[in-house]
């Protein structure tokens, strides 16, 4: 039988409403909403219910939010599911992965993950960095034109997400942003979008944020996880508590090596990949990482009480 593993997804997945029916079906996900709550000293879960979308969609609100859902998730269904062998977390979702492990306490995490989300924000003011998709070119050619563009403007702009075959996104300063899209389109590139956000991150204009974060982090207590976590700026099968809590320094100005991070769970037997909190990006990303490897998975999301029929 193959191996499995929980997937956590990261910023982008959030929309009002997300996990209301789970709280109305699941004393285990309203408790999980009350500590949220309490943590944070707001009412974070009325946020993640009515809104507004456009304060939901603040980075500091963002966070702690799909953090929230996909620890509700685990805490209401977790037990219903086959147990991990490793876990992995997308950008913000490494910090779920690791409260669902046991690494980190959830009043840590949701109250350090609106503190990450503040400083991410502020470290670059708005206007000056952006981020844009790149889709159907090759790691090499994206890098070859993001470093055209830095010689060419002076400013920075890296591969900030490798989150699949073909899906690439940058970060860095606007005018460099600019510039590698336009040295794409050179190489013959089509398929580029920029995207809707507020800083470049995963970038190196990112390390305001790992230096007021670091500090932060290093204060937290963080304890053996239950199963490995593949975390993001390695793409390694990581358990020692310290390298856990390294790994999450690191990633603030790193790029997020998903594309990677699959390709180790495949390349461990791992068959069945279940994505718990909101959205279905990360269950649809392994799927087309599968096929182009010829492999056979089942990958599921997991964000409400019905979801559990899948697992039939």
């Amino acid at each position: 039988m193959g191996k499995v593993a929980w997937l956590f997804p990261g910023q982008g997945s959030q929309a009002v409403g997300m996990g209301v029916t789970l709280a109305e079906a699941e004393p285990a996900a309203r408790a999980v909403l009350q500590e949220a709550d309490a943590a944070l000293g707001f009412a974070l879960s009325g946020l993640m219910a009515d809104g507004p979308e456009e304060t939901l969609k603040l980075t500091e609100h963002t966070q702690p939010a799909i953090l929230t859902h996909s620890i509700m998730v685990v805490r209401a269904l977790g037990d219903r599911l086959p147990p991990p062998d490793y876990a992995a977390g997308h950008s913000l979702g490494e910090y779920s992965a690791l409260v669902a492990l046991g690494a980190l306490s959830f009043q840590d995490a949701v109250r350090t993950v609106r503190e990450r989300g503040r400083a991410m924000q502020v470290a670059v003011p708005v206007g000056v960095g952006a981020m844009a998709a790149i889709l159907g070119m090759s790691q090499a050619d994206v890098e070859a034109s993001c470093a055209e563009a830095q010689a060419a403007t002076g400013k920075v702009v890296v591969p900030a997400n490798f989150n699949g075959p073909g899906q690439i996104v940058i970060a860095g300063h606007a005018e460099a942003v600019d510039a590698a899209l336009e040295a794409v389109k050179a190489r013959g590139g089509r398929k580029t979008m920029k995207l809707p956000v507020s800083a470049p991150f995963h970038s190196p204009l990112m390390e305001p944020a790992q230096a007021h974060m670091a500090p932060i982090l290093a204060g937290l207590s963080f304890q053996a996880p239950r199963c490995p976590l593949v975390n993001n700026v390695d793409a390694v099968a990581v358990a020692d508590p310290e390298a856990l809590r390294d790994g999450l320094v690191r990633q603030i100005p790193g790029a997020v090596r998903w594309r990677a991070t699959l390709d180790l769970l495949l390349d461990q037997g791992v068959t069945t990949f279940i994505e718990l909190g909101p959205g279905k990006v990360l269950a649809g990303l392994v799927k087309r990482q599968a096929k182009e490897r010829g492999l056979e998975v089942q990958a599921l999301s997991l964000g409400s009480p019905e979801d559990l029929a899948q697992l039939a």
